[in-house]
């Protein structure tokens, strides 16, 4: 599945007209590993996780350089239970691993989307895009537009 993640990204974006740059690189595994390759801040890296907040799962995406705090994202949504999607779940729910996940929920994954002020704070995003040798660099703006999360709030701590 992760080449129709990747596919449906470039498809999602080409239907929007936004412009995006598309680079291949070796494999990475963390956020320090994709901006080394990248060439790019650590900061600029979207980090995406899925997480299982109350009932429901979903995609939260940060600053690479931020550490996602969820104790921030409880409170702002009402809920006191939070934990990480195990590799399994990950692997039912996007058909991707842990490291390649992208900054998007519906309908390019099947999951709401929710976005760190981290990264609204950047100019452009750069991202591991459902490949762990393929990443994608947007502006900021266009992202946030095409991506249309659910909602951006501040869910981080250095």
């Amino acid at each position: 599945m992760k080449s129709s993640v990747l596919q449906a990204i470039r498809s999602f974006l080409d239907e929007r007209g936004v412009p995006f740059r598309e680079m291949s690189h070796a494999p990475t595994y963390t956020s320090r590993e994709a901006a080394a390759a990248r060439g790019e801040p650590l900061d600029v890296g979207g980090k995406a996780i899925v997480a299982k907040v109350g009932a429901e799962f979903a995609v939260f995406v940060l600053s690479g350089a931020r550490r996602l705090d969820s104790r921030k994202i409880c409170k702002h949504l009402g809920e006191t239970r939070f934990r990480f999607a195990s590799r399994e779940e990950l692997g039912d729910l996007t058909g991707l691993t842990p490291g390649c996940v992208p900054p998007f929920g519906r309908p390019v994954l099947p999951l709401p989307l929710y976005v760190d002020a981290s990264v609204a704070a950047n100019d452009r995003i750069a991202f591991n895009a459902g490949s762990h040798t393929v990443s994608m660099i947007l502006d900021r703006d266009d992202y946030l537009e095409a991506a249309r999360p659910a909602e951006v709030f501040d869910f981080s701590r250095a």
